[in-house]
């Protein structure tokens, strides 16, 4: 195993790259915010810092984490949460992981079917308010449990994952207890549209580019995007075990610098249509170049007079200290997972963020480069700006700093 050996070589001057090339397997889901992984593999970012990346697209959350676990992969594009879980050995076997870096923000979405779009017209969703198709649900929930129907069902990408609590905070905001008043079910990105089309679930929410592929294929309509929810949410990671990076923190080095110079440059608009067409080969997302582009640059299709719901904060690879591990942000995952009663309620959410979520690891890899970094390892969301969103009015301020 990679673990066993260690890097054999000591960095080159600077402390920018080893000398030799050393091989890392890295494993993405089919979704965007994979581009950083992807980008760095094929336009020469992984090559400047002597890595060779290989790249295995997974199709499920699950394959993911199990074949980190095990070794078969050094690395991965992963949930933030999913890194927690795994530390914690909650719903798998307990293997510790950190995450030196994010590989993004924001790039979710909530998407519901046409049929129930139009019930949440009927009840009063305005799509210049968030909330109001959690309100506008609401009501449809309560007029089916009067009629005596089932209940709706939403599509989460698994357990623990950004996706699900934030679908769980939108609907709580309206009063909507997601364990009783409507069925989650986990079910992989590539297989959303797929089922909403087939009338399996009601709505889902998950990454880019799904929603705009469901609404481009006519069986559903966005709702709710995540940048609207929490602007700046929190995202992917790069996900790798704690022994990994203990034995090759050289090449842990070289591959943070690589994939914060390749998010730099995905962040140029200019760059969009090359990025977009390289993530459109089958062996990565496999989606229409187009599509891609445009949730690049924001514009995502839905029922408007253009065609266009415009966000442009959709997705975010760089700017804003996008690819900053925030502890801050591991506290909040962690805080979801007790509300939500998949960890007991006494953990140290603030022990627990500065095990797995490794800002330090980030900036002695990202020092030599001479990028701004931030002073703090800990932040709040939501100051009452429109830059601020965090679920409404919300504040979230972690007690840890």
């Amino acid at each position: 195993m990679l673990d066993s050996l260690g890097d054999k070589v000591l960095e080159g001057p600077g402390g920018v790259a080893p000398p030799e090339v050393s091989t890392v397997h890295a494993g993405i889901i089919p979704l965007l915010d994979c581009a950083p992984l992807v980008v760095a593999a094929e336009f020469g970012f992984a090559e400047k810092y002597n890595l060779r990346l290989e790249i295995s697209r997974e199709q499920s959350w699950a394959s993911i984490r199990d074949k980190v676990t095990i070794g078969h992969l050094d690395c991965a594009h992963m949930l933030g949460p999913m890194v927690i879980a795994s530390t914690l050995g909650i719903g798998h076997v307990r293997t510790p992981l950190i995450a030196p870096m994010a590989l993004g923000l924001n790039g979710n979405a909530i998407t519901v079917s046409n049929n129930l779009h139009d019930r949440l017209i009927a009840a009063g969703l305005n799509g210049g308010d968030v909330l109001s198709g959690a309100r506008a649900l609401k009501a449809v929930i309560d007029a089916d449990r009067a009629a005596g129907r089932p209940p709706l069902t939403f599509g989460v990408v698994f357990p623990f994952s950004a996706h699900n609590y934030e679908l769980r905070g939108w609907l709580a905001a309206a009063g909507i207890n997601p364990d009783f008043d409507l069925r989650l079910v986990v079910i992989p990105p590539p297989l959303m549209v797929a089922n909403l089309d087939q009338g399996l679930i009601d709505g889902f929410c998950v990454g880019a580019p799904w929603n705009a592929v469901a609404v481009e294929a006519g069986v559903g309509e966005i709702v709710a995007t995540k940048s609207q929810i929490w602007h700046n949410g929190p995202e992917k990671v790069l996900g790798v075990r704690a022994t990994w990076a203990a034995a090759h923190p050289h090449t842990l080095n070289a591959l943070i610098r690589a994939l914060v110079e390749a998010a730099q440059w995905i962040e140029q608009p200019e760059n969009r249509l090359a990025v977009a067409e390289t993530l459109a080969a089958p062996h990565y997302l496999g989606i229409n170049a187009p599509i891609l582009a445009q949730a690049m640059a924001g514009d995502l299709p839905g029922r408007t007079p253009d065609g266009i719901i415009s966000d442009p904060d959709f997705i975010t690879f760089f700017r804003d200290h996008a690819t900053f591990p925030w502890r801050s942000h591991a506290a909040w995952f962690a805080e979801q997972m007790i509300r939500w009663r998949q960890i007991d309620q006494d953990t140290d959410v603030c022990a627990l963020a500065e095990q797995v979520y490794r800002p330090d690891f980030y900036r002695n890899a990202v020092r030599p480069l001479g990028l701004s970094l931030p002073d703090a390892d800990w932040k709040s969301e939501g100051t009452g700006t429109s830059r601020g969103r965090f679920f409404g009015d919300a504040v979230y301020d972690p007690e840890c700093s």
